[in-house]
């Protein structure tokens, strides 16, 4: 039998935990980790249907991920396509980013974690007389020390 044991601090914490785990995959996946200079526009940036340039185009690069221009694509607004440069693991940019894959992976593997534990407690607060908001804290503390 599960009582629900709804407090503010609880509620809070939870739904704390669930959006930096969000926010912390989302920055992983992210392409804008390094975002380059603005490149010149050229006679094939005009837009056709006003007239005007369109805004300069800035490659970007994140941990495995990049945005590159394709230049035949003139009748799309989009003309930036982004995707995965990485096959696999070795193919990464440098061994400093691949640590910092790894070092991320970990890090949100363990808030992903905490976020799912603390939906459950709200149903029961304690594991083995060991309160589940100190262990999850202790865990989010370990979990931002992998991300930093």
């Amino acid at each position: 039998m599960c009582h629900v044991i709804v407090t503010c601090r609880s509620m809070l914490w939870t739904l704390l935990s669930i959006v930096v785990a969000f926010a912390e995959l989302i920055a992983f996946m992210s392409a804008d980790w390094l975002i380059g200079k603005a490149k010149p526009s050229s006679s094939e940036d005009v837009d056709n249907r006003t007239g005007g340039s369109q805004e300069p185009y800035h490659p970007t690069l994140g941990i495995y991920g990049r945005c590159t221009r394709i230049s035949h694509m003139q009748l799309s607004r989009r003309d930036t396509l982004c995707g995965p440069y990485a096959e696999n693991f070795n193919e990464i940019a440098s061994g400093f980013w691949q640590a910092t894959a790894i070092f991320l992976a970990m890090g949100i593997m363990i808030l992903c974690a905490v976020a799912f534990v603390s939906v459950f407690t709200m149903c029961v607060q304690s594991i083995m007389k060991k309160s589940i908001f100190n262990v999850c804290g202790l865990l989010q503390g370990i979990a931002g020390t992998y991300t930093l």
